[in-house]
């Protein structure tokens, strides 16, 4: 079927709005027609690292929509359903069959390449002639920011038909990873202080369901006072690492704690900054590094080794998109997820609007929306 389709042609280059031939869904696949995809840091910095021959490429991986299409292989799945489009994995390898499907060995191919796994692709760009240029879509399995996207079974979520998809798109990603990290990994007590460094959509999802679990003590730093005014509507404390004058933030955090935080989420991906996070911990106290960007990090050794901290990452606050994308959904409904006000909509011809705010930090989470 013809559609249309935001194409990034070079490394790091513009979108560009064009027609493209999408293949009809195999048996193991599912036609979806988005209605809104959430833009996402990964969406802006994975394609200024691809090769020009993995370009053009479709990206975009925090979709919603509706099914118009359904394989005979899928199950679970029917045509009308309402659908939340996550990350892939193969369900059938070691860390899949274990429940760890973030962590899948074949994560890589499913997720990045912009192919399917026998290395074919979904989309061409549209041509008079019917032999266009081949385009990389499948995107973590959507390359989403398109009209219609092909997903799958593993990573399509059927949610109520009732509920506004384009406040759901970022569960998909930002918002699952943020809070997955809290329910998944740090799983705190009420009396267990957590630092967040970074309040974009990942860190205010941390903030937000960690406050809906009924932990007292949330802090949260970060340089833009807009954001810091998010968190502190959350009931966080909020601290600026610009302020001149102030002592360093890892002793103002320790303050704020008792003597240091329980756990820290690190969003920002500055090696600083990470820095700072670790030596904000109390003893024994876990850190979970989740942004993308530095390619090292400094870990303070002494500190380390006398304070039995734990350093770690985290793909998608270890969430299984069948799973944590429902459970966050009941804690929205339920009142102790409220995230709905950090989405700002943009139509999806307004792409270039949504990319320079989202760069910017004036707006917490970008989502593209289709109009009918």
């Amino acid at each position: 079927m013809r559609t249309t389709a935001y194409l990034v042609e070079e490394p790091g280059g513009d979108f560009v709005l064009a027609e493209v031939e999408l293949e009809e869904p195999r048996d193991d696949e599912v036609l979806v027609r988005v209605v809104a995809t959430g833009l996402c840091h990964t969406d802006l910095t994975v394609p200024t690292m691809l090769p020009q021959e993995m370009l053009p490429t479709v990206v975009g991986h925090e979709g919603t929509g509706v099914v118009e299409k359904v394989g005979a292989a899928v199950s679970g799945i029917e045509v009308g359903d309402h659908v939340v489009m996550s990350f892939r994995s193969c369900r059938a390898c070691g860390p899949c069959t274990a429940g760890d499907v973030g962590y899948c060995e074949q994560s890589l191919l499913l997720n990045y390449m912009g192919m399917r796994a026998d290395g074919s692709t979904t989309m061409r760009r549209a041509s008079a002639d019917g032999d266009g240029q081949t385009v990389f879509g499948n995107f973590f399995g959507q390359s989403s920011f398109a009209r219609h996207a092909i997903a799958y079974a593993d990573n399509c979520v059927v949610v109520d038909k009732r509920l506004d998809l384009t406040r759901l798109a970022p569960f998909a990603c930002g918002f699952q990873t943020g809070a997955g990290t809290v329910l998944n990994v740090l799983d705190p007590k009420p009396d267990e202080p957590i630092v967040v460094f970074g309040a974009g959509a990942v860190g205010l999802a941390a903030v937000a369901v960690a406050r809906g679990l009924g932990v007292e003590t949330v802090v949260v730093v970060d340089p833009v006072a807009s954001r810091r005014a998010v968190a502190e509507e959350y009931g966080a404390t909020a601290l600026d690492p610009t302020e001149a004058d102030a002592a360093p933030v890892e002793e103002r955090v320790k303050a704020l704690t008792g003597g240091g935080a329980a756990y820290a989420i690190d969003t920002t991906a500055i090696a600083s900054v990470v820095l700072q996070a670790q030596r904000a911990l109390r003893s024994r106290g876990l850190l979970v590094a989740l942004g993308l960007g530095a390619p090292e990090y400094t870990i303070d050794a002494i500190d380390l080794l006398q304070s039995g901290k734990v350093v770690r990452s985290s793909i998608e606050g270890e969430a299984d998109p069948l799973v944590t994308i429902p459970q966050l959904i009941g804690l929205r409904e339920a009142g102790r997820f409220d995230v709905d006000h950090l989405v700002t909509t943009y139509p999806f011809e307004k792409i270039a609007d949504a990319v320079a705010d989202s760069r910017s930090g004036s707006v917490v989470k970008p989502v593209l929306v289709w109009g009918e």
